[in-house]
């Protein structure tokens, strides 16, 4: 296989239809317990509760959760 068949873009890897718009996040925390402590507390919050149709297909969602590699600039405790 070709090293171009192994890459993709965002509209491919989650096959985009015509018209359809691709959200990108990045979310940076300080540590795993803040991160946890605020989901926890989303789970909680009624405004968070969904009624009737999501907007978007759960299926086509990509997550990834990593550590970095490297980071730059200054440390962010």
């Amino acid at each position: 296989m070709s090293p171009a068949a192994d890459n993709t873009d965002f509209r491919r890897a989650v096959d985009a239809k015509d018209g359809e718009k691709i959200v990108f996040s990045w979310q940076v925390w300080p540590d795993k317990a803040t991160l946890d402590a605020a989901e926890a507390k989303m789970h909680e919050d009624k405004r968070f509760e969904i009624s009737g149709e999501i907007p978007f297909d759960p299926k086509r969602l990509i997550l990834g959760c990593f550590k970095p590699v490297y980071t730059m600039g200054p440390r962010v405790r």
